[in-house]
């Protein structure tokens, strides 16, 4: 993973993680205008329309100079060609972030959301220093578990029926890791007293 703060991407081997631009409205729209991205993903609306995409992308550049959320494209390193999204969170107070993403149903299947996931993890602890990122998912998918697994993440619990999602109640599963390169203020004071 090349983070280059200038430009605020991250490159992978495959991959470059890029801000979104007004120019992926139509793609944005084309990938998630999809009932099988509607139906696993927590907060895609669904029909969804170029100005949907505009909306959404609109406060992503504030958020990301706040450094309160980064908001990525996930593109072809050679081609550009969008793929999906993936987003980090930025809790600060509590030092932790959540990872969430999606991926166009055509590109399913090519591991481009476990690449872009360890990239974002490792952006949110060798970059913003976090102690914990953390991810949720429907329990009526099982490939975004098989992402945050392959990644090292480890399973904190389940949720039962947390969600309303159209006509059903959803299984949230949480799954999280530490940042275990980092040494935590908080246990050195613990361990002095």
């Amino acid at each position: 993973m090349l983070y280059d703060q200038q430009h605020k991407t991250i490159t992978t081997q495959r991959l470059l993680l890029r801000l979104f631009e007004k120019s992926d409205a139509e793609t944005i729209a084309e990938l998630c205008n999809n009932i099988n991205i509607y139906q696993n993903t927590l907060y895609l609306p669904y029909p969804y329309s170029v100005e949907d995409a505009l909306t959404w992308m609109e406060p992503h550049r504030e958020r990301f100079i706040a450094d309160k959320s980064y908001e990525f494209a996930v593109t072809d390193k050679e081609n550009g060609q969008l793929y999906g999204a993936i987003a980090l969170s930025n809790n600060r107070a509590f030092q932790h972030g959540e990872i969430a993403y999606w991926i166009g149903e055509p590109f399913w299947g090519k591991g481009y959301a476990t690449e872009a996931a360890q990239a974002i993890v490792q952006f949110a602890f060798e970059e913003k220093k976090l102690h914990k990122v953390f991810a949720r998912y429907f329990g009526t998918n099982p490939a975004s578990g098989r992402v945050l697994q392959k990644i090292g993440m480890k399973e904190e619990g389940i949720l039962k029926e947390h969600v309303r999602k159209g006509n059903r109640y959803e299984d949230l599963i949480h799954y999280g890791m530490l940042n275990e390169g980092a040494h935590s203020p908080l246990s050195a004071t613990e361990s002095e007293g």
